[in-house]
Parts: structure tokens; C-alpha cells; sequence
């Protein structure tokens, strides 16, 4: 049983094997899925839970995953090393130029025709 269902079972004075036979009852079934790292990329920024409990259950033919742990956020560039370095490559620029144009033009290929005006 994960650590929210005891927490309920337990604030409710009820047994959690009695906990976890009600949600049978109600067609709730959970399992514990044991991971080492989870990692959720997002617009701009990714959010990493290191050694995260995870616990999914199903409901009503859906499954939904609830992730318990520390999250750590990093900033995430818009464009790859080998972004970058592709169009370097292309153009024969440095890095920062490259980069500067990605930013610019939003596109590998329009960075790489804007460099090579």
C-alpha cells in the first residue's frame, strides 16, 4: 500500500488491508512502480524527481501515475549541442554566432541560409 492510501486509511481509523479491499470494491486498483529517476520535460525548463515514489492507479478505465518526491528544475536550451553544431558545421561560424541565429530564426535551416548570406 503507498503511503497516501495508509495515510487516509490511517486519519480515517481504518485498517489499510480494509482500505485496500474498499478500493477493490470500487474498482480503484494500484500498484507501486519502482523507478530511479523521473524526468519531465516541459516548455523551456525540465523538471527531474530523483529516487521518486510512484504509485499508478487505475479508475474507471483510466491510469494516472502520482509521483511523490524532491523535484529539481533545469533550464532547458532550445536547440541541441548538435543543433548548434550542425549548423557550425554548415557555415563554418563559432558557437556563439550559431547559437544567435538559432535564437534568431527559430529553425535550423533558416539559421544556416541567414549565416551563409
Amino acid at each position: 500500500m503507498d503511503i497516501k492510501l495508509f495515510c487516509v486509511a490511517y486519519a480515517m481509523k481504518i485498517n489499510p488491508r480494509e482500505m485496500q479491499r474498499m478500493m477493490r470494491q470500487m474498482g480503484i486498483q494500484s500498484e507501486e512502480i519502482d523507478a530511479q529517476r523521473v524526468v519531465i520535460e516541459t516548455q523551456g525548463k525540465r523538471l527531474i524527481i530523483n529516487n521518486p515514489q510512484i504509485t499508478k492507479m487505475k479508475m474507471g478505465g483510466q491510469e494516472s501515475l502520482q509521483i511523490v518526491g524532491a523535484i529539481t528544475e533545469e533550464k532547458q536550451e532550445k536547440f541541441s549541442k548538435e543543433d548548434v553544431s550542425l549548423v557550425m558545421a554548415q557555415t563554418g561560424c563559432g558557437e556563439s554566432e550559431a547559437k544567435a541565429a538559432l535564437e534568431k530564426e527559430g529553425d535550423i535551416a533558416k539559421a544556416i541560409i541567414s549565416l551563409s548570406k
